[in-house]
């Protein structure tokens, strides 16, 4: 690394902007940099999936060429290098998701999806793509066409799923701001295990036109794309500078919602006092020690500035909310994530589980609920198998029915106590050990109730004194 190259890893993404904006730094040396750290993250964690360094350089030799597929270099994320979940179409290049039957199908995609052009309109260089697992139903990053991602602090344990390659680079310095989805805590979790910031937009605010995905199709609980930076004042730029690109002019999932600044200032000047809600468990599995002082630190932060932080006991019944949210996830039985994959193919331990489990017979599977409920005397896993089945039209309806009751159900309690904020462990565990989703499948409680009743959240990074 030059003394350059130094300089400009350690500039927030403004001034980086500012600095292209000005003439005063070039967006190729920006670009080479960045490029160096991310193939040394590469090396130590196997996070990425694509390296389009070449095609980069090409896009921003472009930008002065009728904009050929090139970079506006006017644009508010000017000459800022992106790297992008392996799920986001970008022309020339294969979105495998990890399948193995994926591979080659960059000829289906020869041109920027919607998500990609509306970033190099802002000026946004895609530089990489990272890794994930199979299926995308994993707190784990692992799949036999890339391999497995590992965590940047501990090479033994997972960076998170499904966006872990992405968490592993931002926290290695490889990139500033990245793209990943989130359908159970997708981009969350990977951020909770290796120590970077996420936003989970609500639906319809972030773009997502333009990707490929294991389940086409699913909206039982909406898949969202969202922000994912390596500082909180990077991720407010970058989620601010794309709302400003109007993108529901480049998907029509997005709603016509401009960013609005008076409201970032009410909250940024320190004047309004928030009421803050503290969810300490979610009911289901209580948070190990690691994680409860994370959210102890958050809320003596909170009462420290003066902010109201009260106890709450939100709405709906752990055990049926998290049955709820699993059923309608795979209210197809698990066929589509399982029709991509190869026979032999190597499979994540928990999505593995889940499709066994549905493939059971009727009778087979009744048999295997009483043994669970009754002699391993496990409430919640029993309730989760009694009706873990392919769900008819029928059924499908009634599971769409109950989550809608439990959004109101939310939204007047939120209302009723009148909340500004909400706090809780992002997961009951830090990173687990690579093959730990076998026993941990089932343990998503503090994702994935927030993915049915769909309010943005938010993962911030905390750190312990080892001293």
């Amino acid at each position: 690394m030059s003394l350059e190259d130094k300089a400009i890893l350690t500039q927030p993404i403004a001034s980086l902007v500012a600095s292209v904006h000005g003439g005063t730094t070039s967006p190729l040396s920006i670009l080479r940099a960045y490029g160096k750290l991310a193939v040394k993250a590469h090396g130590k964690t196997n996070c990425l999936t694509e390296v389009m360094l070449a095609s980069a350089e090409d896009w921003l030799a472009h930008e002065d060429n009728a904009r050929i597929e090139g970079i506006d270099l006017k644009g508010p994320l000017a000459g800022i290098p992106v790297s992008l979940k392996d799920t986001v179409i970008v022309g020339g290049y294969d979105t495998t998701v990890g399948y193995s039957s994926f591979v080659g199908n960059k000829h289906a995609y020869p041109k920027d999806g919607p998500l990609v052009r509306l970033l190099k309109d802002a000026g946004a260089v895609p530089y990489v793509k990272t890794n994930l697992p199979i299926t995308l139903l994993s707190f784990e990053s692992a799949n036999d066409v890339w391999g497995r991602c590992t965590n940047p602090h501990n090479s033994a344990f997972a960076a998170g799923g499904s966006t872990g390659g992405e968490a592993a680079l931002l926290a290695m310095g490889g990139s500033r701001i990245g793209v990943g989805s989130d359908v159970a805590g997708s981009v969350r979790v990977p951020a909770h295990f290796s120590g970077c910031y996420s936003l989970r937009c609500s639906t319809g605010r972030w773009p997502k036109a333009g990707i490929c995905t294991s389940m086409p199709g699913q909206e039982g609980v909406p898949s969202v794309y969202s922000p994912m930076a390596r500082t909180l004042d990077d991720l407010t730029y970058f989620t601010r500078a794309v709302v400003g690109m109007a993108p529901w002019r480049y998907d029509y999932t997005v709603h016509p919602l401009p960013w609005r600044a008076e409201i970032e200032k009410e909250f940024a000047d320190g004047e309004k006092k928030l009421r803050v809600g503290v969810l300490r468990t979610d009911g289901l599995v209580d948070p190990t020690p690691a994680c409860r002082r994370a959210l102890v630190m958050v809320e003596a932060a909170l009462r420290k500035g003066g902010h109201e932080v009260v106890e709450v006991d939100p709405p709906g019944e752990p055990a049926n909310t998290l049955r709820l949210a699993a059923l309608l996830l795979n209210a197809d039985g698990c066929q589509m994530f399982e029709s991509f994959r190869r026979a032999g193919e190597w499979n994540d331990a928990g999505a593995a589980q889940m499709r066994k489990l549905m493939r059971l017979p009727g009778p087979l599977r009744y048999l295997y609920y009483l043994w669970v409920r009754y002699v391993r005397r496990d409430t919640v896993w029993a309730a989760l198998v009694r009706d873990w089945h392919p769900q008819t039209a029928f059924e499908n309806w009634k599971l769409v029915s109950q989550r809608e009751k439990l959004r109101a159900a939310w939204f007047d309690w939120w209302n009723g106590e009148r909340l500004d904020v909400l706090i809780a462990p992002p997961n009951a565990t830090p990173a687990v050990p690579h093959g730990g989703m076998r026993d941990a499948v089932s343990s998503c409680g503090y994702t994935f109730l927030f993915n049915l009743v769909n309010p943005p959240l938010g993962v911030a990074a905390t750190r312990a004194d080892m001293g």
